[in-house]
């Protein structure tokens, strides 16, 4: 049978209004990434965040929504952790930010573990209702099958999430490490293929406050549907505390630089930043002008080639001339 060609006119599309769990940082219906370094405070944020919804409040501690003045309700939470005890360690620290645990779910992982794309998620979602979904982290989720490296494997992935969030209007938060390539751009720290950021529609980075240990910076890096959100702080204390201090000043490419001498990035590593910047827009290059732009920076063709490789890069003929491409 002969397939027919679906298409869309834009005269038929009706507009729709983003739906804010935390303006600008947090939307329903989307795919969030918060992303750092290991103990800088991602969980805690996102435990805190969670609680302040269960409990029909926003992280700021306003029982009004800040864009519409409507009253807040508490509204469900599905949580998903392959780092922490969920009775030692996530029990406790959602007490202390004072959530109402009796609307926080997750997947019973004890028989086997869950992957995003198994149908558990969704059916949990589905039961309950969720608001805010939090998967900490990603990479515990994706399966034996998925390199998050790979464009072309993670890609149906990020999909996957970004569907799921529009069909239930939730907010889909992701939470990632970062690679060690201190130096390179932040956007680009991220563990994995450059699609997990391109499909999230907004990218959060928690990080120390080099001059005081007790206190996080949030800063937004990517901002799909608003304009970007100022630097935000917030403090840890005994206890599981946890006090949120507003707006600061903080800039997140020095604030990544850490303590003491940066860590040189192998030339695999650089490559891979390097093509993942020249290309993550999705426009196709000519590979003789990437390779000239890599050798002034010490890179060489066959590293270059190995992490095209990797990345699921594309090689695509226009005009006689040889082009990169992300698949």
């Amino acid at each position: 049978m002969e397939k027919k060609t679906g298409i869309y006119n834009m005269a038929h599309i009706k507009e729709t209004k983003t739906e804010w769990l935390w303006y600008p940082y947090i939307p329903y219906g989307k795919v969030t990434i918060i992303q750092g370094d290991p103990g800088e405070g991602k969980t805690t944020l996102a435990l805190n965040i969670a609680a302040a919804l269960t409990r029909g409040r926003t992280v700021t501690g306003e029982t009004k929504d800040a864009l519409t003045g409507e009253e807040l309700f508490p509204m469900p939470v599905v949580f998903q952790t392959a780092e922490d005890g969920l009775a030692d360690t996530i029990k406790p620290r959602l007490l202390a930010a004072d959530a109402d645990c009796g609307y926080i779910s997750g997947v019973d992982e004890s028989v086997y573990p869950m992957t995003i794309t198994d149908g558990r998620l969704e059916e949990v979602m589905k039961l309950t209702n969720a608001r805010l979904v939090i998967l900490d982290p990603l990479q515990a989720y994706l399966g034996a099958d998925v390199d998050m490296h790979r464009a072309n494997e993670i890609r149906p992935v990020m999909a996957y999430l970004s569907n799921l969030a529009e069909q239930y209007g939730a907010a889909i938060v992701l939470i990632g490490h970062m690679n060690k390539n201190v130096g390179t751009k932040a956007a680009y720290r991220g563990l994995g293929s450059i699609d997990m950021t391109a499909a999230a529609r907004s990218v959060l980075l928690v990080a120390r406050d080099r001059h005081d240990a007790d206190r996080r910076i949030v800063m937004q890096i990517k901002s799909s549907l608003a304009k970007e959100g100022k630097p935000v702080a917030f403090r840890l204390g005994d206890n599981n505390s946890f006090t949120y201090e507003g707006e600061c000043e903080a800039d997140p490419e020095n604030i990544l630089m850490g303590v003491g001498a940066p860590v040189q990035p192998k030339q695999t590593d650089l490559a891979r930043q390097f093509l993942m910047s020249e290309l993550g827009g999705g426009e196709a290059k000519p590979v003789k002008l990437l390779t000239e732009k890599a050798a002034q920076i010490g890179i060489g063709f066959e590293t270059l080639k190995k992490s095209k490789e990797s990345l699921g890069v594309k090689s695509i003929k226009f005009d006689n001339v040889w082009h990169w491409q992300v698949g």
